[in-house]
């Protein structure tokens, strides 16, 4: 068993490497170093659904001015591509490491997330739908060519289909009306085996949303070329194990100054109007990008064909809510 978990642990080792590295190389990517915790009050972290409580803390140094550990960098990234001048084709990725104490338990959320959060900058003309599918591409060959080192070395099938199925959380609607989001997700997982899901946070010829987003870093209001809302979306594979589409990233356009007042307008939350990032991005003071955020251990569980995200990463877990499971990485209070 000791032999099985360090094999493991060299699996996603090496998973993390190839994939970062392809990564970089698809999206011309510079690796920057990233913070753990922002400044509360600055608009600069991400506010998820709106509803998570980040962990707060004061800051002695600073006459306890509060500071918060981030849930993921998304607007963090767009300062820094500012900060660091970097040209327009370009971009940057960070190792983040985020804490989310209101995440739901199950085999695929933690309380500790990482990922590979990505920024790259592009001009006013490339706010595009071709623009979203192409970079959607170049991250599913990075994914794909990652796959097929790890059936070299450790003789896991690669079973990613060659290409990648896109379709509109509006047309998935029309195609399953009767289904649940998560329900109809499955469902064209299933059929294609990896999907990328655009126009993720307006609301639906239903009324309703097929999921949530803040209204301040993915663009889901602008009108696209196929006459659908949103230039964002999320990448789901089919997951064998656990027979289920499962979701890896969630990425898109960011809102330029026209998309943000709307967006927060929607959303009712005007008032953020004032905070100092949107004051630069409504002043037209940051760069136009395109970014997302990629799991690491849910790129680890998806390549490794592990069912429980605590196969790939140590977290915290009362062991009466997964007691059949024979772990590897769990810490069980």
């Amino acid at each position: 068993m000791k032999h099985d978990k360090l094999k493991t642990e060299q699996a996603i080792e090496l998973a993390k490497d190839v994939f970062s590295a392809q990564l970089k190389k698809q999206l011309k990517l510079t690796k920057v170093s990233a913070p753990i915790a922002v400044l509360d009050g600055t608009g600069i972290n991400d506010d998820l659904n709106g509803t998570e409580r980040p962990v707060r803390f004061p800051i002695k140094a600073l006459d306890e001015q509060t500071a918060v550990v981030v849930h993921s960098l998304a607007k963090w990234k767009r300062l820094r591509l500012k900060q660091l001048e970097i040209p327009e084709g370009f971009g940057l990725i960070t190792d983040m490491r985020a804490l989310r104490p209101d995440e739901d338990y199950s085999p695929i959320h933690s309380v500790y997330v990482d990922q590979w959060d990505w920024e790259a900058r592009i001009s006013r003309e490339d706010r595009t739908l071709e623009k979203l599918k192409s970079t959607v591409v170049a991250i599913y060959e990075a994914l794909k060519m990652t796959e097929r080192e790890i059936e070299a070395a450790v003789g896991i099938p690669a079973i990613l289909p060659e290409t990648l199925y896109f379709i509109h959380a509006e047309e998935l609607l029309q195609l399953f009306p009767h289904m649940t989001p998560k329900e109809r997700e499955n469902a064209i997982t299933k059929q294609h085996k990896a999907v990328f899901i655009m126009g993720i946070g307006g609301k639906l010829s239903d009324g309703e949303k097929h999921d949530g987003r803040a209204p301040d870093y993915d663009d889901w209001s602008s009108c696209n070329e196929d006459g659908y809302k949103g230039l964002n979306g999320d990448l789901l594979v089919w997951h064998p194990e656990l027979q289920h589409a499962f979701e890896l990233s969630s990425m898109g356009i960011r809102v330029d100054e026209a998309a943000l007042r709307r967006q927060l307008s929607e959303a009712d939350e005007t008032q953020r109007e004032q905070l100092y990032f949107h004051r630069l991005l409504l002043s037209s003071e940051l760069p136009q990008s395109i970014g997302g955020g990629i799991g690491q251990s849910r790129v680890c569980m998806f390549l490794l064909k592990k069912r429980h995200i605590g196969e790939v990463q140590v977290g915290i877990w009362h062991e009466s809510l997964f007691p059949e499971l024979e772990t590897q990485q769990i810490q069980l209070l």
